[in-house]
């Protein structure tokens, strides 16, 4: 008697699995897989999974040798930057520090380069890893088309709803990049000034003298005075009465400020000797004589209150008539 499950057309024999035409070539793939899984369609996908699988890892491999080339390119550039090789190459000549050599400014270009290359290695991973994952999807059979202009749509509606986020990041790239500022500058941005605190890609903090924070966004500061840099000057106004001898004055003031610049408590903060540039200013309440110290960077406020406190008490002293103060009244030979 015939089996049942061997008789054409019964149901029995429509429930065993089909086997493809492929299964019958000895030593092929498809062969071999129907014989480890008896599965029609893994049998006959055997080469798509085989070469997709292959080309999926080549992606992989390529995406991560991409990125470990690209991260080892960023860290040269930063490591050149820290070291002021990037510098000499473009020929900028290295900025001076508070103290007359490059320590401090060096210390903030290694911080700045390494913010720098923070970013660009996050960057270049991102964009390593867009790539990569467009090229598996294509070999799934994914229409990227779609993808593509959905991701586009979208990517210019964010454009325009943070464009003012992104200029605050580009703005801060290039503050960074160009050194305008660092943590410890004075600095003027406009409607905020006094000691930088903290310099971000997208906000830089500000102290001014009142103790005030100002959070700044940096899309919108569009000048920058730092005062901070290389060297500072100490600018001493002197008023005097339009009775004053200007000549006289003019040799008590620049005495004085010599005396005192040569003072343990200031002399450190002094590059050069003090110069007076003469009458800045003829007014109606009196004459301005100007007198300019060139200091180191953020020692020109405790010079001019040094200077100015002792100038004060010199022409005081010496009798300088000056602005305000009620001169002694001339005796005047009697009339018979």
């Amino acid at each position: 008697m015939t089996p049942i499950a061997t008789i054409p057309g019964t149901v029995a024999e429509s429930l065993l699995p089909v086997r493809p035409a492929c299964a019958n070539d000895a030593g092929s793939l498809c062969a071999a897989i129907y014989q480890w899984t008896n599965n029609d369609f893994l049998s006959r996908s055997g080469d798509a999974i085989l070469t997709g699988s292959l080309h999926i890892a080549l992606i992989v491999a390529l995406a991560c040798a991409g990125r470990f080339l690209l991260h080892r390119a960023i860290n040269r550039v930063v490591d050149g930057a820290a070291n002021s090789r990037i510098t000499q190459i473009v020929g900028r000549k290295p900025r001076v520090g508070t103290n007359g050599n490059a320590g401090p400014v060096s210390q903030r270009r290694a911080l700045r380069a390494r913010t720098i290359g923070s970013v660009l290695r996050s960057l270049s991973s991102v964009v390593v890893l867009l790539i990569g994952s467009i090229m598996v999807l294509a070999e799934f059979g994914v229409a990227l088309g779609p993808i593509l202009a959905s991701a586009g749509i979208v990517g210019v509606a964010v454009g325009f709803g943070a464009q003012n986020l992104v200029r605050d990041f580009l703005s801060g790239m290039f503050m960074l990049l160009e050194d305008q500022y660092g943590v410890g500058d004075i600095v003027d941005l406009g409607e905020a000034s006094g000691v930088v605190e903290s310099v971000g890609l997208r906000i830089t903090t500000v102290r001014d003298v009142n103790g005030t924070v100002w959070y700044v966004r940096n899309g919108e500061i569009l000048r920058v005075g730092n005062k901070s840099q290389g060297y500072a000057v100490a600018v001493v106004d002197v008023p005097l009465a339009h009775s004053a001898d200007i000549v006289h004055a003019t040799e008590l003031v620049a005495e004085t400020a010599t005396e005192r610049v040569a003072a343990t408590d200031v002399v450190e903060s002094v590059l050069e000797s003090p110069q007076v540039l003469g009458v800045e200013r003829v007014g109606p309440e009196g004459v301005s004589l100007r007198m300019t110290v060139k200091v180191k960077p953020g020692q020109q406020f405790a010079v001019q209150r040094a200077l100015n406190a002792a100038i004060t008490n010199a022409l005081d002293h010496a009798g300088v008539p000056r602005p305000g103060v009620v001169a002694p009244p001339v005796a005047r030979p009697s009339v018979p």
